[in-house]
């Protein structure tokens, strides 16, 4: 039978009878390879082509992209034609690890969580390589910019194809270094530099936990690739579970930005803003989602570790929500909102069957608008000769039209007002909560206005008001090569939501892999929506009384502590300063001191007293016969006496 939103597009267009002859004839999947193939083919001709790629390696680039994202699309076509139960597809290359009795297949896996992954990263990265194309025009290393993007989007796409959790590690460390590179792709300026080495430093902790959890997980199952693993999932300890679950977790919020590894997401905002873009919307931060929810067969067993999931969420959607509204650097602020916006995904896998499928659909919905917001917010930068700081800006609307409308079109989707797409998956999101607990949901509606203020703080300060531009910004509207890019975006942040919920029926789509589990809540779904929407609307109007009328040009210095921790994102790099760095600078000084005064104390004072006894013994190696026959002599006499001593009785 096929799933409801698969049979509304199918009988929509009367084409259900001939998808699947036509997918099986075509072997459509039988290339599943191809879609890793193509941003990496691309990403290798510009890296090892050399400056003869200059010219044309960028459109290259994009080629590759927009080709694996055709190749998407035809996937999903091909899965339509499938029942819901027959939708996972599988293709095994080779062997790629066999050590003894253990195997490890270099095999992809599509089904209906992967290929949505599949066509947001190919679709919305597509547009922003398209938008690179105008915002890099004029670096002299673009080739090797676009050349890093195809990467990203190739270890990605090997990320959420990859049907075991080693080849799955392979994709998340290819992601860890192609943020890395592109973070720091402005090296020659120390914030970039120091800002790629944080977010790789930082990520490699979290890629401890999942390696970890890797090795655990191959220790209890004995394989490592998913459906074994999952089939057996039951069988396991919930001890043993729940390590797993935590270290899982651990390994989420390295590449999620949550709480306690979120410190390197602000500062990423030193790369390109289309890698801002990249990151926050299409790849990297979605990572941590995916591999909660992918694992979600181990998360069912342990029900410490999902609610381990869910207070992270919590916590971090606050954490990302008080920063971005303090912040005055446009892309930080950003950067706090998606902190926020991934903490309400997390949350919602955290609330386990009842909240995986919204937590994906929180995700593609976000991976549209957030993608409009970053980009817009870079045709501003770029619009205002490279100056970030809102406090800079005002009355942009007038000048930057489209710029303008469709950044409207991301904000009014992100702080949720109907029937824009955010209003549909985050309002799903705070239903699932309710749910669960009371709580949760009651945090998740006051997260959801502190996104109403902190949005249209922002959109006041940037395009509304007076100007307040330095003397040498003349901010115009961007080329259409970036503009058409965020004008397909806009539309997608007004009907992705719609689209999704009652075309594609993402719910009945996403289910047969992630479960679903819904009771019905004690009062009226239409009275939660309500007061999610007044409550966004209150802090809308308190964002307007503040900033209406007068944007401070300085920090206002008599603010209050909870606003002095969110311009200083929290303390966290205070924090971890004082937990991570000084302990282990003090640590480190404690084992040099005893490799010092210990290990090399002994190691040289055996070497000094080995020279020194050989110093002495050469003095008696003179060189003149004399003096050796005498000590013969003297020998022999000291033999006779000896023996002479011995013999007595």
């Amino acid at each position: 039978m096929i799933g409801t939103g698969a049979a509304r597009l199918a009988d929509a267009t009367n084409i259900a009878p001939v998808i699947q002859p036509l997918a099986e004839a075509t072997g459509v999947f039988s290339y599943l390879w191809l879609l890793i193939a193509l941003p990496l083919l691309g990403a290798t001709v510009l890296l090892l082509g050399g400056r003869r790629t200059n010219r044309w390696g960028p459109y290259f680039a994009v080629l590759m992209v927009v080709a694996a994202a055709a190749y998407g699309i035809a996937l999903l076509v091909g899965l339509l034609g499938r029942s819901a139960d027959d939708r996972a597809v599988g293709q095994t290359l080779f062997e790629w690890v066999f050590v003894g009795g253990f195997t490890a297949p270099m095999a992809l896996q599509l089904d209906q969580l992967s290929i949505v992954f599949v066509l947001l990263i190919t679709i919305v990265g597509s547009l922003i390589h398209i938008y690179s194309l105008g915002y890099m025009e004029h670096d002299p290393d673009k080739r090797k910019f676009f050349g890093f993007l195809n990467l990203f989007v190739a270890a990605m796409l090997l990320l959420v194809l990859a049907d075991n959790y080693l080849l799955l590690y392979v994709g998340w460390e290819g992601v860890g270094l192609a943020s890395y590179l592109l973070i720091s792709f402005w090296q020659y300026k120390p914030s970039a530099a120091a800002a790629g080495k944080k977010a790789f430093v930082m990520n490699r902790i979290g890629d401890v936990g999942l390696s970890l959890a890797i090795m655990l997980i191959f220790v209890t199952f004995g394989t490592v690739v998913f459906d074994e693993v999952f089939a057996m999932a039951g069988e396991a300890s919930e001890s043993t579970l729940t390590w797993i679950g935590l270290l899982l977790l651990l390994a989420a919020a390295g590449k999620s930005a949550q709480f306690p590894l979120q410190a390197w997401l602000l500062d990423a905002m030193e790369g390109p803003t289309p890698v801002s873009a990249l990151i926050h919307a299409a790849t990297m931060v979605t990572a941590g989602v995916y591999l909660i929810v992918r694992s979600g067969a181990i998360y069912d067993q342990t029900i410490f570790a999902l609610t381990a999931v869910m207070v992270i969420g919590v916590i971090t959607m606050f954490l990302g929500a008080f920063i971005g509204s303090a912040k005055d650097d446009i892309k930080k602020s950003l950067a706090g909102s998606t902190m926020s916006q991934i903490g309400y995904m997390v949350l919602a896998a955290g609330l386990g069957p009842v909240g995986y499928v919204f937590a994906i659909f929180h995700l593609l919905t976000h991976g549209v608008f957030k993608a409009n917001l970053f980009l817009g917010a870079g045709s501003v930068i770029h619009g205002m000769n490279g100056e970030q700081d809102m406090r800079r800006y005002g009355a942009l609307r007038k000048v930057m039209v489209i710029t303008w409308l469709t950044f409207m079109a991301a904000y009014l989707a992100i702080i949720g007002i109907p029937p824009f797409s955010g209003f549909w998956s985050k309002d799903d999101i705070i239903h699932a909560a309710f749910e669960v607990n009371v709580f949760v949901g009651v945090c998740a509606i006051i997260a959801a206005g502190i996104t109403g203020f902190y949005m249209t703080r922002m959109v006041i300060m940037t395009f509304f008001g007076k100007p307040r531009w330095p003397d040498d910004a003349h901010p115009h509207e961007s080329k259409a090569v970036m503009t058409i890019p965020l004008i397909i975006l806009a539309i997608g942040s007004m009907f992705t939501g719609m689209a999704l919920l009652f075309w594609g029926d993402i719910i009945d789509w996403l289910t047969p892999v992630t479960g679903l589990e819904q009771s019905p809540l004690p009062f009226p779904t239409i009275l939660l929506e309500i007061a999610t929407l007044v409550v966004v609307l209150v802090g809308v109007a308190i964002a307007i009384g503040m900033y209406r009328k007068d944007v401070p040009e300085e920090a206002p210095q008599d603010v209050n502590i909870l606003t002095k921790a969110a311009r200083n994102s929290m303390y966290d790099d205070a924090i971890n300063d004082v937990l991570v760095v000084q302990p282990t600078y003090s640590l480190s000084r404690a084992f040099i001191g005893v490799d010092n005064r210990g290990i090399d104390g002994i190691v040289n004072g055996l070497a000094a007293f080995v020279g020194g006894s050989g110093e002495r013994l050469r003095r008696w190696q003179t060189g003149f016969a004399r003096s050796y026959a005498l000590a013969m002599v003297g020998g022999a006499v000291l033999v006779v006496v000896v023996l002479a001593v011995v013999r007595l009785p």
